[in-house]
């Protein structure tokens, strides 16, 4: 077992930054300094893909389309569209004034019905940013960055800030990494620093890669939580161990 910020950042070939992962059931923000978490500067949001992909088919229920048709959309179907169709806007509330800012998009169902998507398009991300169209009173994921990069030791924040990594499958929406660049220099605006994120075309399953290189590798043991720890300790342990 190891932690997935450290799998994220170990993807991209490094042991030290910031890694932003917005997967299917949690966000998360974790600083990892030569190999371990900071977990003082740990962060989670409860939004991620599956409220996102509900708030979609509730955004599409409320506009003025055959209502049974989206009723039938099953869960594989609406992730397609979500995928397909969704993008994260760079100026939210102009996008929204602004009608012909955003261009329709259409899906076909499986049955062969077609769905034409016009604003929730970018409605359906923008919770990642703004928890609260989802009544959540948490701050956004670039917010819970800033903070959690604040949080790290004043010596070590320029390394880490230089190395901020994104990661899992709803960080896969197009505009998703200018947002969060734009985002974040706009929080850390007047501190001399200029804040770029990596974002690399697998970062959806940037986990994944990063858990084969680091059990490919002795040097990485230190990282892991192992099966004997693991049956002495019980499941409680990854909380003392990460």
């Amino acid at each position: 077992v190891a932690n997935t910020g450290f799998l994220s950042l170990c993807a991209h070939g490094r042991v030290t930054g910031l890694a932003v992962e917005a997967g299917a059931a949690l966000s998360h923000v974790t600083p990892v300094w030569g190999g371990r978490t900071l977990r003082k500067g740990s962060r989670s949001l409860g939004v991620a893909g599956e409220q996102l992909s509900r708030h979609l088919q509730r955004l599409l229920l409320h506009s003025p389309r055959e209502p049974s048709v989206l009723q039938a959309l099953t869960k594989q179907a609406l992730t397609q569209l979500k995928e397909q169709c969704c993008y994260v806007s760079l100026d939210y509330e102009g996008d929204l004034r602004e009608t012909g800012s955003h261009r329709p998009a259409r899906f076909q169902t499986p049955d062969g019905h077609w769905i034409t998507l016009g604003k929730e398009r970018f409605c359906c991300p923008e919770p990642l940013f703004r928890p609260e169209l989802l009544h959540h009173s948490c701050p956004g994921l670039h917010q819970l960055a800033g903070q959690s990069l604040w949080a790290v030791p004043d010596q070590a924040r320029r390394l880490v800030l230089g190395n901020i990594v994104l990661s899992g499958g709803s960080s896969m929406f197009p505009g998703f990494p200018e947002r969060m660049c734009l985002e974040l220099n706009f929080l850390f605006r007047g501190a001399g620093v200029h804040v770029e994120v990596l974002a690399n075309p697998k970062r959806g399953t940037a986990a994944w890669a990063g858990g084969s290189m680091a059990a490919s590798l002795t040097s990485f043991q230190h990282t892991w939580m192992t099966k004997g720890e693991y049956q002495e300790h019980g499941a409680e342990y990854v909380h003392t161990r990460f």
